[in-house]
């Protein structure tokens, strides 16, 4: 049976995954009360949507929250998951009783700090939410739904909607709440990012050198890295094309701190090996965050 077409009842009760999730609501709803809310400040997506109805209109938040992410936790359920779409609708649940039965005071009057803050706030509970399996808000299953249906990449898809929703907060509260808008959406996303992927980015470097034996035990017995080899030939020139020689190609992850020091100490040892630099987004398994001797 296809996991999406089966609710997975193990992982939505996960102790984990609900701390995950109920953690990060917390978090959305200090960021939507004590910043945003008080201030016409908007989130993006189904959220900020939101919102804007609720302080343009007067339409109960809560309300707007459930009956908006409704058609995008529907299609979640069928494009996505049922498991994914469950735990999307216990966060947003979650979310409104909070809204409902906790009142939180405004922190401050300052804007920048508001934006700032309030866009923290509101990206590390998203961030956690989706590390706990699920939304609270449904425009990112649209996104990856108009994603394989269209010419359009996820960010762009993602820009262009939420660019809407800002050109309809200007019209709404006028420029200045937009423009604050714009910089708490700017400071959540990029949180959320963090949150989700973490602070140590991991990078793929790869290299071609005519001295790959003694460059995979530089990586391997000095900087404690697993490597990975690919059969290949080097050479190949412009000027020289019909001249080539097999070669190991050999691939390992690092982090973005180690880069540097692992390319120099790669190029003591071959100066014209070659490198390209790949950022991924997730590494699991493996030999990645043991820490090898100091090489200098």
């Amino acid at each position: 049976m296809n996991p999406k077409d089966s609710i997975d009842w193990k992982s939505i009760f996960d102790p984990t995954s609900l701390v995950y999730i109920i953690v990060g609501v917390a978090f959305a709803a200090v960021a939507l009360e004590a910043f945003m809310l008080p201030n016409k400040f908007l989130d993006g997506g189904v959220t900020g949507i939101a919102i804007l109805v609720n302080l343009g209109f007067g339409v109960d938040l809560n309300l707007l929250l459930v009956l908006l992410n409704i058609p995008f936790l529907a299609l979640g359920w069928k494009k996505v998951g049922k498991t994914f779409a469950v735990q999307s609708a216990i966060s947003v649940f979650l979310l409104t009783l909070i809204l409902h039965f906790v009142e939180f005071p405004t922190v401050t009057q300052d804007k920048v700090l508001i934006a700032v803050f309030g866009g923290f706030l509101m990206g590390t509970g998203i961030g956690l939410i989706i590390r706990g399996g699920g939304l609270i808000d449904g425009f990112e299953v649209i996104t990856e739904y108009f994603q394989k249906n269209s010419a359009l990449s996820a960010s762009e898809i993602t820009v262009f909607l939420n660019s809407l929703i800002m050109l309809s907060a200007a019209f709404v509260f006028g420029i200045e709440p937009a423009m604050y808008s714009i910089l708490t959406y700017f400071t959540a996303i990029k949180t959320t990012d963090y949150v989700v992927e973490g602070f140590e980015e991991y990078t793929a470097l790869t290299i071609i050198s005519k001295e790959d034996d003694k460059v995979k035990e530089l990586i391997v017995k000095e900087f404690g890295k697993a490597i990975s080899v690919y059969k290949g030939e080097r050479g190949y020139l412009p000027e020289t094309f019909h001249i080539h020689h097999p070669c190991d190609i050999i691939m390992t992850v690092v982090t973005r701190l180690e880069v540097h020091r692992i390319k120099l100490a790669i190029q003591a040892i071959d100066p014209k090996a070659f490198f390209y630099v790949q950022t991924i987004k997730e590494v699991k398994g493996g030999v990645i965050k043991k820490v090898g001797k100091k090489h200098d």
